[in-house]
């Protein structure tokens, strides 16, 4: 008897396997808006989706002599089922693989934080047009940097993470895939990687998440406005919290809370990623709001994610170590 109930107690375990749905876009599946428009794909939650994400500028399509549209192409939309305005979406990322062999990045006129913009215009002329690439070494895991002007060369560790995760904004708006915003969208954001989760507003009926704009690697602000841009297989699993509202994305993983503040300037990002972390620790750790905030003033991490978007991207993290149990 006891055998026999232990089996029935695991035997729901082995039901509730995951549903894994793969999808491959082709050139003109890709979008370049983030937007209500007909999902490539529904899921429902729970479903692990197993999908692909083309590189900045669709680079393997110009290989075969066909080009994308528009900067950062995005893959999708998902449409999740049950996901309604006012609900949270929740974005789990389980891996993610460069594909390829080659990542580039590159610089130039009109954008970077150390360009003149049409927001911070400057006298004199712009950054010349640059381009690198980076030769992928899978055996060390690494992209390797080669000087353009020099012999020097070094290897920069791997570490994956997609620019580009946002759903449909609301109010029927449509965004530039190069745009970040409350919605998500190009947050350039290295916590979008495997480890870690993404709670994102619902604002229309499914959701519609869209993904791209893989990263092979990038370093803090993404200053001369690429990361190694590469073709991405990424494996994630998406969930819905019902009546759960959030106004901007988070993140979170076994030891952190994260914030994301999107705005310009920048200082109006932190304090928007702040202002968002004192109500999370608020809301699920019961500490009133000027006691967190008091502990953030202590305790407190910053990642400047990019500042070369059209919104730059603050991300305010606290090590979970500091707060009292969830309630």
């Amino acid at each position: 008897m006891r055998l026999r109930l232990l089996i029935l107690s695991i035997l729901p375990l082995w039901a509730a396997e995951p549903r894994v749905v793969r999808y491959e876009p082709g050139l003109d599946d890709l979008k370049f808006v983030y937007a209500q428009m007909p999902e490539a794909l529904r899921l429902k939650p729970g479903d692990i989706i197993e999908t692909k994400t083309v590189d900045a500028e669709g680079k393997a399509f110009e290989a075969r002599g066909r080009k994308a549209k528009g900067p950062n192409p995005l893959t999708g939309p998902f449409f999740i089922e049950g996901a309604q305005p006012g609900d949270t979406l929740v974005v789990r990322f389980l891996s993610m693989t460069v594909e390829g062999n080659e990542g580039y990045g590159g610089a130039g006129p009109g954008f970077g934080a150390l360009n003149s913009t049409t927001y911070t215009p400057m006298l004199g002329g712009g950054i010349p047009k640059r381009n690198w690439t980076y030769r992928i070494d899978k055996t060390s895991n690494s992209a390797v940097f080669k000087a353009n002007d020099s012999d020097f060369s070094v290897k920069i560790p791997l570490r994956p993470f997609l620019g580009c995760v946002g759903v449909a904004p609301a109010m029927a708006e449509a965004r530039s895939s190069i745009v970040p915003a409350e919605f998500g969208g190009n947050m350039d954001a290295s916590e979008a990687s495997p480890g870690n989760t993404l709670y994102l507003p619902v604002n229309v009926p499914g959701a519609l998440l869209f993904l791209g704009d893989g990263h092979g690697a990038m370093g803090d602000a993404e200053v001369a406005g690429t990361a190694v841009e590469v073709a991405m297989s990424v494996r994630a699993q998406v969930d819905v919290i019902k009546g759960k509202k959030i106004e901007w994305p988070r993140f979170e993983n076994a030891d952190y809370l994260m914030a994301a503040g999107i705005y310009r300037p920048l200082d109006d990002a932190l304090r928007i990623a702040f202002t968002q972390l004192v109500g999370w620790i608020h809301d699920d750790y019961g500490l009133s709001e000027m006691d967190a905030y008091e502990l953030l003033s202590k305790t407190a991490e910053v990642h400047v994610a990019e500042m070369v978007d059209p919104n730059y991207v603050i991300v305010a993290k606290i090590n979970k170590k500091f707060l009292p149990t969830r309630r």
